[in-house]
């Protein structure tokens, strides 16, 4: 059977006027626009293509590379809104539908939202849904402590940010422990922290090892944060302004960014140092 939304390797079956049509194992077509094709794709061959469904709610096949899938995550554009709900950006000739129902917030065309894309098995049509807490599942957890874990973050709160663990699961960072900008839509690497009750996940943007580091240390990334991630403090300047600052020796302090700059955290330019 075709899989709707999602990539296919299907053998190209026969040419036609409006393009070739590929077959599944059980013999199940689908058409390949003439837009599509190229001189490698042949009779017989088998290629790979994402399937989904034109205007008319007919599958159709294409050979480009759409920005979401689906059972997936991402951050779209949208592009329009209509009486009927708003329509997105994922790369295709047919924008990706967003029903009223599924938006959390209204949708603004320009603006950009994560969204979650699905088959709705009532009208069997691709929807996408920014109702994102609703398709994740902690209840059977595919991490443990201490793995790497690929991150979407899709919401602040008052707490921090609200991240999807490996396209699958929901997580938290800690706002106290978020050294450089983040937002909606950015994807990044972490580590699973801690699980707590009810397979609840606290997650580090930094290894294990970030959590030994000195108070001092916390306490210049505390300053480097509110300073928009730099401050004009070296291992070149003066012992006065160091005490100034944090009231601590020029020994401690360049012990302290040592530590940072060997966890990754801060950068030591010429004139002072800046949050990675």
């Amino acid at each position: 059977m075709l899989f709707i939304g999602k990539y296919n390797d299907l053998t190209v079956q026969r040419s036609t006027s409006v393009g070739m049509y590929l077959r599944d194992v059980e013999g199940e077509e689908v058409l390949l626009p003439n837009q599509y094709l190229t001189d490698d794709i042949h009779l017989d061959a088998t290629i790979r293509v994402f399937v989904y469904l034109d205007s008319e709610d007919r599958p159709v096949a294409t050979t480009e590379t759409p920005k979401i899938i689906r059972n997936q995550f991402a951050y779209l554009e949208v592009k329009d809104v209509s009486e009927y709900g708003a329509f997105l950006d994922w790369g295709l000739i047919k924008d990706l539908f967003v029903p009223f129902r599924e938006q959390s917030v209204p949708m603004q065309a320009g603006e950009w939202y994560v969204v979650f894309l699905y088959l709705d098995q009532k009208s069997q049509r691709l929807i996408a849904s920014s109702r994102v807490d609703r398709f994740l599942e902690n209840e059977r957890l595919t991490v443990q402590e201490g793995d790497e874990v690929d991150l979407l973050v899709y919401q602040q709160t008052d707490l921090g940010y609200n991240v999807i663990v490996n396209q699958y699961h929901k997580g938290l960072v800690y706002q106290n422990e978020v050294f450089r900008q983040l937002g909606p839509g950015d994807a990044l690497k972490g580590y699973v922290k801690k699980i707590r009750e009810e397979n609840k996940l606290d997650i580090s943007l930094q290894k294990s090892g970030y959590e030994s580091i000195e108070p001092t240390g916390q306490d210049i990334l505390n300053e480097l944060k509110k300073s928009d991630g730099f401050l004009p403090l070296s291992d070149k300047t003066n012992p006065e302004t160091i005490q100034r600052a944090f009231g601590i020796s020029k020994k401690v302090f360049k012990k302290a960014i040592g530590g940072l700059y060997r966890a990754g955290l801060i950068r030591i330019e010429e004139d002072g140092i800046r949050l990675v």
